[in-house]
C-alpha cells in the first residue's frame, strides 16, 4: 500500500510547487515604471483645460509624502494617495459615515461623487476619488491664482499650498512626475572633497545648539550642484549659513545649501532646477553679518528639513549623501 501512495504524494507536492510559484510570481510587488505609470493614467483620464494633470498629481504627491511621515494619517490603498476624510465624504452629519449612496450623501451635504458611473461614491474607489478632487477645482477656475484659492479653501494652510504649488511647477515643467534622479552636491571627479556623518555635533557660535546637516570640505569656489528636481525657495544671506540658497523638491524636503562662496548668477528665487544645476561655490561665509567670510575652513553645509503638513524637521542627510556619491561615482 505504501509503495502505491508515494507517487502519488511526490505528483501532489510537485504540482503544489508549481501551482505556489505561479501564485508567488502573480503577486509580486509592481515595478516603480508600472506604478508611475498607473498614477500618470489617473491623470492623464481626469485632465482638460480646467484642471490639467499637473494640478491633480501635486496634490496626490503632497498627500502621499505626508502619509508617509504622519502617523496619524492612515496610508491610502491603492494607485492614488489622495485621500477625503469621512465627514467630507458623507456629510458631517450623515449617520452612515461609510455612506456610498450618491442620493443620501448630497443629502446630508456630502462631497463624495460617482467618478466610474456605477452609481456608488466609493471613498475607497480611486476614479471616485480623482473625480471628486477634480469637480472641486473646476469650481474655482483654471488659473495658478484659482487654483491657490482652491487648495488654501481646503487645506487652510499657507506653507501647504506652496508645496502643492512648487510640485505642479515641476511637473508642468518636466512634464512627468518621474524627478526621483539624484546626485551628489559637489563633483564626484576633478575636486578633492570629504565628508563625514556629522550630524548632532555641537555648535557654539551664536548659542549652544545642534549640527543639522553634513559639511562636505573642499577647495574654495568648488562647485556646488542641486542634488534633486526643485523649486529655489529661498536665496540670500543667513548670519548662521552665510550665503545659502534653500530648494524645495517634490517629496516636501528642503535642501538646504550653506557658506556658499557665490551664488549662480543666472538663478533667482522661483526657478526651477534639476540634478546637476549648478547653484554656487563652496567659501566659508556666514557667523556674522552680510559678507562676513573666513571664520572656518571653506566648506558646504547641507542640510534636509521634511515638512509633514503641519511642522518642519531637520534629518540626517549623510546616508543619502553617501548613496548619491555612490550613484554619481557610476555614471560616465
Amino acid at each position: 500500500m505504501n509503495q502505491m501512495f508515494i507517487p502519488l504524494i511526490g505528483l501532489t507536492l510537485f504540482w503544489s510547487t508549481i501551482f505556489t510559484s505561479e501564485a508567488v510570481a502573480n503577486t509580486q510587488e509592481p515595478s516603480r515604471e508600472e506604478i508611475m505609470n498607473s498614477r500618470m493614467d489617473y491623470y492623464a483620464k481626469y485632465n482638460d483645460m480646467f484642471v490639467t494633470w499637473h494640478y491633480l498629481a501635486a496634490i496626490d504627491q503632497y498627500e502621499r509624502n505626508i502619509q508617509a511621515v504622519r502617523k496619524d494619517i492612515p496610508k491610502r490603498e491603492g494607485v492614488i494617495a489622495l485621500q477625503f476624510s469621512k465627514e467630507y465624504w458623507a456629510g458631517a452629519l450623515n449617520p452612515n459615515q461609510d455612506d456610498t449612496s450618491i442620493e443620501s450623501i448630497q443629502y446630508f451635504g456630502g462631497m463624495g461623487l460617482d467618478g466610474d458611473g456605477d452609481g456608488k461614491a466609493d471613498l475607497a474607489n480611486d476614479d471616485d476619488v480623482m473625480y471628486t478632487m477634480k469637480t472641486y477645482l473646476s469650481q474655482y477656475g483654471h488659473s495658478e491664482e484659482d487654483f491657490k484659492i482652491a487648495l488654501w479653501e481646503y487645506y487652510k494652510n499657507e506653507k501647504v499650498v506652496n508645496q502643492i504649488i512648487s510640485i505642479a511647477k515641476l511637473y508642468k515643467h518636466f512634464n512627468t512626475i518621474d524627478l526621483d534622479t539624484h546626485v551628489f552636491p559637489v563633483p564626484v571627479r576633478g575636486f578633492n572633497y570629504s565628508y563625514r556623518g556629522t550630524w548632532g555635533a555641537s555648535r557654539g557660535w551664536g548659542g549652544r545648539r545642534i549640527h543639522e546637516g553634513t559639511d562636505i570640505f573642499a577647495g574654495y569656489g568648488t562647485p556646488v550642484v542641486s542634488t534633486s528636481y526643485g523649486v529655489v525657495e529661498i536665496m540670500g544671506w543667513n548670519e548662521f549659513g552665510g550665503w545659502r540658497i534653500g530648494i524645495r523638491d517634490n517629496h516636501n524636503t528642503y535642501h538646504y545649501y550653506a557658506h556658499l562662496a557665490y551664488f549662480n548668477k543666472d538663478l533667482k528665487v522661483g526657478d526651477i532646477v534639476e540634478p546637476g544645476t549648478l547653484i554656487g561655490g563652496v567659501g566659508s561665509t556666514g557667523y556674522g553679518k552680510e559678507g562676513t567670510s573666513g571664520k572656518f575652513p571653506p566648506h558646504l553645509h547641507y542640510g534636509m528639513y521634511k515638512f509633514n503638513g503641519r511642522t518642519e524637521w531637520a534629518f540626517d542627510p549623510y546616508p543619502s549623501l553617501t548613496q548619491w556619491e555612490k550613484e554619481s561615482r557610476k555614471k560616465k
